[in-house]
């Protein structure tokens, strides 16, 4: 079992034609850097950075916005004074740099996220990034009898990693499950239930109250895909999801799969989803549920810094694992997806190679992830680095469900692996299922089929999942 201590990619549908247009690119490979530049190596300088090599950076400007990567920048300007930083931030990452990967003209620096990310199977299938092996050896900033790979929280490497090599290095760390409003539910009398029956019978008293049980994204309904495959990983073990994330055949439509999928659907047919739910965004969504007008939302950890504007004070937001589907299920209740995300790659023809890890070593430095930390509210991939920071209430109770899980969190890499098997296959078929056009079977078929015409398309790069 995959054993996580560990903000979800903060992605829509847009951008995703473009996105998924880099692996009919060349791009060329890692057997040339463009002039990579380098300097002396020493003990302060473990990476052998060129102290006055420009370095380019390009941040996703989405929830967590930008002013963390200036502070980061900083930082590095701290070490290497003689180097001039370049930075930008935009939301339309692949739009914007996939014709600089065709030019052999990327940034040394990309934080390639949200819902125009480019591609990772393409990226990685034409080499285009830098292996930072080198970089999870290297001594840590903070302590140099430390390897950087020492200082990460389990699980974070392997997420990372493709065919052996570590190619990218997801900076925050999610925690995934049902969100709600402890001042709701305290003034209510109200407890988030262990059970799926438990769920159940509070929907149907919150739906009696006047509220919507729950709200949920119809433009990315793949946020309710989450609990469905949490709940079936937690009922039949993590095997379950490997399968899936290794494309095998009628992996979809295990039992497990079928038997959360026909729970969540409930929710669907019992009329216990907020009317409208269909049509809106995350944002959307996720300020409905803020301004009390549904109990219950799927999402990760970034939900507190993204919502931060319209939460209304004393609202008290908390994190909860998926209920147990019953006392069969192999995963105890406090189990829950944990993973890293926010993603940040060093092109291999990036001009400033050596830099782009460096400046990766200094953002994996407990001062920069506690900085992160403390201006998004979300965790980082580095152990430790939030201890004795003040937390917000959501962030709060994300760690308090790190700490229950006590070791049992787990993740899928299918989402990685086949970027749009997920956004594209997945999130339609959810928003079928979630508006009742199609059953929690014909679900579980409708995505298997689309799995199956992934692991046969020999053009797409295919991962084995041990």
């Amino acid at each position: 079992m995959d054993r996580l201590s560990r903000r979800g990619l903060l992605q829509g549908a847009a951008g995703v034609a473009a996105a998924g247009a880099l692996g009919g690119c060349a791009m060329g490979g890692d057997d040339a850097t463009n002039g990579d530049a380098k300097g002396t190596t020493s003990a302060n300088n473990p990476l052998g950075v060129k102290e006055d090599a420009p370095l380019e950076v390009v941040i996703f400007n989405g929830g967590f916005g930008e002013e963390y990567a200036k502070a980061h920048e900083a930082l590095y300007r701290g070490r290497y004074p003689k180097a001039e930083i370049k930075h930008s931030a935009t939301q339309q990452i692949a739009e914007t740099l996939q014709p600089r990967f065709v030019a052999g003209d990327p940034p040394d620096v990309i934080d390639n996220s949200g819902g125009s990310q480019i591609d990772f199977n393409g990226l990685v299938s034409q080499g285009a990034l830098t292996d930072l092996g080198e970089l999870l050896d290297a001594p840590s900033l903070d302590d140099p009898g430390k390897k950087v790979r020492d200082t990460l929280l389990p699980g974070i490497v392997d997420v990372g990693s493709y065919d052996g090599k570590f190619l990218t290095v997801n900076y925050a760390y999610s925690a995934y499950g049902i969100w709600y409003s402890k001042k709701l539910f305290d003034a209510k009398g109200w407890e988030y239930p262990t059970t799926w029956d438990g769920m159940i019978a509070l929907c149907r008293t919150i739906k009696a109250a006047g509220i919507a049980p729950w709200t949920y994204t119809g433009v990315h309904a793949r946020y309710m895909s989450w609990p469905i495959l949490t709940a079936a990983a937690k009922l039949g073990g993590i095997e379950v999801i490997k399968a899936i994330d290794n494309l095998e055949p009628n992996a979809w439509k295990h039992d497990a799969v079928r038997t959360a999928a026909d729970a969540y659907y409930q929710l669907a047919v019992d009329g216990f989803l907020q009317p409208g739910a269909e049509g809106m965004d995350h944002i959307q969504s996720q300020t409905e549920w803020c301004r009390g007008h549904a109990a219950f939302i799927s999402c990760g950890s970034w939900l507190e810094n993204e919502q931060k504007s319209v939460t209304p004070p004393g609202f008290d937001m908390a994190v909860a694992p998926t209920p147990s589907l019953g006392t069969s299920d192999k995963l105890p209740f406090g189990a829950f997806r944990g993973t890293g995300s926010e993603p940040f790659i060093v092109p291999a023809k990036g001009k400033n190679v050596r830099g782009g890890m460096e400046y990766l070593r200094i953002m994996l430095s407990k001062k920069a992830a506690a900085d992160f930390t403390t201006r998004v509210s979300s965790l980082t991939a580095v152990t430790g680095a939030a201890d004795g920071l003040s937390l917000g209430p959501g962030l709060t109770s994300v760690t308090k469900l790190i700490d229950a899980s006590q070791g049992s969190a787990f993740t899928w890499l299918y989402s990685t692996y086949y970027r749009k098997l997920e956004r594209e296959r997945v999130n339609a078929a959810s928003l079928e299922l979630f508006t009742k056009r199609i059953t929690a079977s014909q679900w579980c078929d409708r995505v298997q089929k689309s799995a199956d015409e992934f692991a046969k398309d020999p053009a797409i790069k295919k991962y084995k999942r041990a």
